[in-house]
């Protein structure tokens, strides 16, 4: 089995090589690509990645932001599958952002799962971790870790208990759904989530840890929470009419909104 992994990136030069080594140092039976797009970084980042010419395909010029990379990156699948003649049931698709890492044997342990299973996609739990890779917030990894037992499209709808590093994608899946949508900056993953939910039901669910999910100074959900809880209630009413999820999904939002500026002042 196959991993193809896509890496949008954009002055993350301090996490980025930790982000690269933890895909290059999986092993698989297979092969594992990795593309990595850099929006023009200006910090050092596009000199880290001439050390791994040899290694990995990256590009570092000026794009329209996170969606937009990842969905070259899914041109780069479809192209890679027809050059290749590859079967799309064998390969794993998969984005990480460039300040997140995967763990040790991540990729192992989700080839075993597939290859037990029909499902189309899977979903592992995810460490929260700090700029330093400490692991915080602890509840919170619980409390999604509960909720993830009880998925389902209308849970969804209420509140994003998927981690987003977590998550493998058969390719066919892929070629089926199609592009993240680019309208979004803050959410595309859980408009994403919805559309596998409609075309390819559950996914495997797995309580280890695949992966760890940085939160730092300048990270989108540290300081831009507000943003894209709003965007993320603007999804949910793509997704369904009942008044009573939606007025749930708000609530829910303000609450962890309340907890996130209890944290920061503590």
């Amino acid at each position: 089995m196959d991993f193809f992994i896509v890496t949008p990136s954009f002055n993350q030069c301090n996490f980025l090589k930790q982000t690269i080594d933890s895909v290059l140092s999986q092993k698989v039976k297979g092969k594992i690509i990795y593309w990595l797009f850099d929006g023009g970084s200006t910090d050092g980042s596009k000199e880290l990645l001439q050390q791994y010419d040899n290694k990995i395909f990256w590009i570092s010029k000026k794009d329209k932001g996170q969606t937009d990379a990842i969905n070259k990156g899914i041109k780069q699948l479809t192209l890679w599958l027809k050059k290749n003649n590859k079967d799309p049931e064998q390969v794993i698709f998969a984005y990480l952002n460039s300040d997140d890492y995967y763990l040790p044997k991540a990729f192992s342990l989700v080839e075993r799962f597939f290859n037990r299973s029909p499902h189309r996609w899977l979903v592992g739990d995810c460490q929260i971790v700090n700029k330093q890779g400490n692991e915080i917030h602890k509840p919170i990894r619980f409390y999604k870790q509960f909720w993830r037992f009880w998925l389902s499209k209308g849970l969804l709808a209420v509140l994003n208990p998927i981690p987003q590093p977590g998550v493998f994608i058969r390719a066919s899946e892929i070629l089926k759904i199609g592009f993240f949508d680019e309208r979004l900056h803050y959410v595309m993953d859980y408009d994403y989530w919805f559309r596998l939910f409609e075309n390819s039901g559950l996914p495997i669910r797995l309580s280890s840890p695949l992966a760890a999910f940085r939160i730092h100074q300048s990270s989108k959900g540290s300081s831009q929470f507000k943003k894209q809880f709003a965007e993320q209630y603007k999804v949910a009413k793509r997704y369904t009419k009942n008044q009573a999820i939606l007025i749930l999904h708000w609530f829910h939002s303000l609450l962890i909104i309340i907890s996130y500026q209890i944290w920061k002042k503590s």
